[in-house]
């Protein structure tokens, strides 16, 4: 499961030197949000691990699913991580059985701090597709100690991470319109790229008013709370201590 990120790499280095690259396969669901450094870091690597990249898309991005569904996806309920992702992947998991007559097992590039995301992941694999698949987490049950995967890929491997890495952000999906982001990440993302928030918040201005919807993005106080609201707050206040503080969010399963 080639997500682009740091740990996903390192586990793909692992799958290989333990199964052999002709038993391995990168799979890589694109949303078509992605950052293009996301792209090169993420070749790169494939190019150091000796494997093609499989990629598949749905052919929309966030924002179509979201008119599509009339759903805003927010940082609680992200419809788009649902299509684009969870869904091409177990199509391409039912076409590896039916045929190729091949049994698919998943490696996740996912650490001990986040194991409850192992959890649910494992859960999900065993229940929905039409029979379980099996899933990995080498992070967490392979290695003994955290491994500094970030280190090895720049320092052993040569290969420069991700920039959205490099500018600060927890994680790089959707190059940073991520929806299931929180109030950390977008004041981040309003410091670090304001062009890319004013269209995220663009995007959802349009989306209310073309539903006439009460809808948003992030979430107060079990309401609605705009884009918009958001970045007059932080104008006023100052960016940098909500772009210092805990995320608030659980990231979907697309996370990078």
């Amino acid at each position: 499961m080639y997500s682009g990120g740091a740990s996903s790499a390192y586990v793909a280095y692992h799958m290989v030197n333990t199964y052999g690259k002709e038993n391995c396969m990168l799979f890589f669901t694109n949303t078509l949000w992605e950052h293009e450094d996301n792209y090169r870091f993420m070749h790169e690597v494939a190019d150091y691990l000796g494997l093609e990249i499989t990629y598949r898309t749905d052919g929309r991005t966030p924002e179509q699913v979201f008119y599509d569904y009339r759903f805003m996806g927010n940082s609680r309920l992200a419809k788009c991580s649902e299509e684009l992702k969870v869904r091409q992947t177990l199509i391409f998991l039912e076409e590896l059985r039916s045929d190729h007559q091949l049994e698919p097992v998943l490696y996740f590039g996912i650490g001990r701090h986040e194991q409850h995301r192992a959890v649910n992941l494992k859960n999900f694999y065993e229940h929905y597709p039409l029979e379980p698949v099996e899933t990995r987490f080498p992070l967490i049950t392979t290695f003994r100690e955290e491994v500094d995967a970030k280190k090895i890929i720049e320092d052993k491997w040569g290969i420069k991470l991700p920039l959205m890495y490099e500018l600060g952000f927890s994680h790089a999906n959707c190059g940073g319109r991520c929806v299931r982001g929180g109030f950390q990440h977008y004041a981040h993302l309003l410091q670090t790229w304001p062009d890319v928030y004013r269209e995220q918040e663009e995007m959802e201005e349009q989306f209310r008013e073309h539903f006439d919807k009460d809808v948003s993005i992030l979430k107060k106080n079990g309401g609605p709370y705009t884009l918009r609201e958001y970045r007059e707050l932080l104008e006023r206040e100052g960016a940098a201590s909500y772009s210092a503080m805990e995320e608030d969010t659980v990231p979907c399963v697309c996370t990078v």
